[in-house]
């Protein structure tokens, strides 16, 4: 199984500061996931800005089975959040939501978080979030994440906001492979036209083989999208 994380910002070309969904699209086209994780995309709301854009990529990729998960409403009424795209169908699909830090006096931009939780019908249950910038809202990240993961059949991606080597992520990199591991060399996600840190991710149970992983040098996003080919160990042939 192939699988994909991508921040969109929202579907917007990076050259251009355009919305632009065909560009996005292409890019999953290209990369041809069986499942896509989706960072910052917006949801039908008051504004004429704020479409239906999960469904939108569904149409335009091909990919059928799809969620949006909001995270927030910005203004009150146009939602904002992650999503996934799939071609095996959902068991089941929730939006998990992470609290909100008491604490917010660490100086960045605060916003709500969430994590989408979707049981594929192939038995691998797949998790896409989005961290915050601040060091309070990653303690409550991971702890949410940490709290929902399965220890089997199980992959966590998303944008984490935090690098390799935080220790805020050691409790994640304890339980699960990063897919990224498998790199010959290092690779950065962003931004996009010269990545020069790595803040994007998929993670997966032990009992899940990384077969191939990149992270593929495409300017559509401000991030690139990061790919992995997973399998399942426990399955012999």
């Amino acid at each position: 199984m192939k699988i994909m994380t991508f921040n969109t910002q929202h579907c917007e070309n990076f050259i251009t500061k355009k919305i632009d969904f065909q560009l996005m699209a292409d890019v999953i086209k290209k990369l041809s996931p069986d499942v896509v994780g989706l960072n910052e995309m917006r949801d039908k709301g008051e504004r004429e800005d704020y479409e239906a854009q999960t469904a939108m990529l569904s149409s335009l990729t091909g990919m059928p089975y799809y969620y949006f998960a909001k995270a927030i409403d910005v203004g009150g009424s146009n939602p904002y959040g992650n999503a996934i795209l799939s071609k095996i169908p959902f068991i089941s699909v929730e939006n998990i939501p992470i609290p909100d830090p008491d604490d917010k006096s660490d100086g960045k931009y605060y916003e709500t978080r969430c994590v989408l939780k979707a049981v594929l019908d192939n038995g691998i249950t797949v998790f896409v979030t989005h961290f915050g910038l601040n060091p309070s809202e990653h303690e409550n990240a991971v702890k949410t994440v940490l709290n929902s993961l399965k220890t089997e059949k199980c992959v966590l991606m998303g944008d984490f906001n935090v690098k390799p080597d935080n220790p805020v992520l050691a409790p994640i990199f304890a339980k699960m492979r990063d897919a990224s591991q498998g790199f010959c060399h290092t690779k950065k996600s962003f931004p996009s036209n010269a990545p020069n840190i790595k803040i994007d991710y998929i993670f997966v149970s032990p009992d899940m083989q990384v077969t191939s992983s990149d992270i593929p040098d495409i300017i559509a996003s401000d991030h690139c999208p990061h790919i992995a080919e997973i399998k399942d160990e426990t399955v012999r042939a």
